[in-house]
């Protein structure tokens, strides 16, 4: 998949289609998995900081099985080529896994898509989808990863999947990574190197001394 493809995916509406799995209900006795909390490098209100922070000290809600099974899908779905790292490079999954917190409405879509993949690798290959082999999990990614493609029998996973690469594609062009990735450099100062000589002639005025050295003195 063309990474520089998802963005216009979320932009069409594509990636945006909310998951309704409800019938897959998620396993409370299941390990559940700390995420690392990093320091956030922005700025933050004290309301904002203490949210996030009590987010982030809050236990994992996806287990370490889940875990593997996004890092695989979020690496399928933006892989790491000539120009910039992978989707796990970027901290994908832990944004993941930090974003279902925060939007609890997530929660059930996510993990029921996720145990609805492993059952569907089962029926096909009698695996878990990350026990599959690469060649099986690209075969299998490709059933749900198009809509206008995918066989009815397979409607739960293509809506999971474009939840999995909506949020996979937002926490990817959100990151460091993902903005060098497009070449944004967003807000930059530039130089002015004053009245061009000629305008200045035409108008038979001129800088003074202390205009060219204080406000004049940049160089292209």
């Amino acid at each position: 998949m063309d990474r520089r493809k998802s963005i216009k995916l979320l932009i069409s509406g594509v990636a945006a289609a909310p998951v309704l799995l409800s019938s897959c209900q998620p396993n409370d006795n299941e390990h559940k998995v700390k995420i690392d909390a990093s320091k956030f490098t922005i700025d933050r209100n004290p309301d904002e900081l203490k949210y996030e922070n009590k987010l982030l000290a809050e236990a994992n809600i996806f287990g370490e099985h889940e875990m593997k099974t996004i890092t695989v899908l979020a690496d399928i779905i933006i892989p790491k080529d000539d120009i910039s790292g992978s989707a796990s490079d970027a901290q994908v999954p832990a944004f993941i896994a930090f974003i279902v917190k925060d939007m609890p409405q997530h929660q059930i879509p996510m993990q029921g898509g996720l145990r609805w993949l492993d059952m569907q690798c089962f029926k096909f290959y009698n695996k878990a989808f990350i026990d599959c082999s690469t060649a099986q999990q690209l075969e299998m990614v490709d059933r749900i990863a198009f809509p206008a493609k995918a066989a009815a029998s397979m409607s739960q996973g293509v809506q999971f999947f474009s939840l999995m690469r909506n949020l996979t594609a937002t926490g990817f062009y959100t990151s460091k990574i993902g903005v060098e990735d497009i070449g944004y450099i967003g807000n930059t100062p530039t130089k002015w190197n004053g009245v061009p000589a000629d305008v200045l002639a035409q108008y038979k005025i001129s800088y003074s001394e202390k205009e060219l050295k204080e406000c004049v003195s940049f160089t292209s």
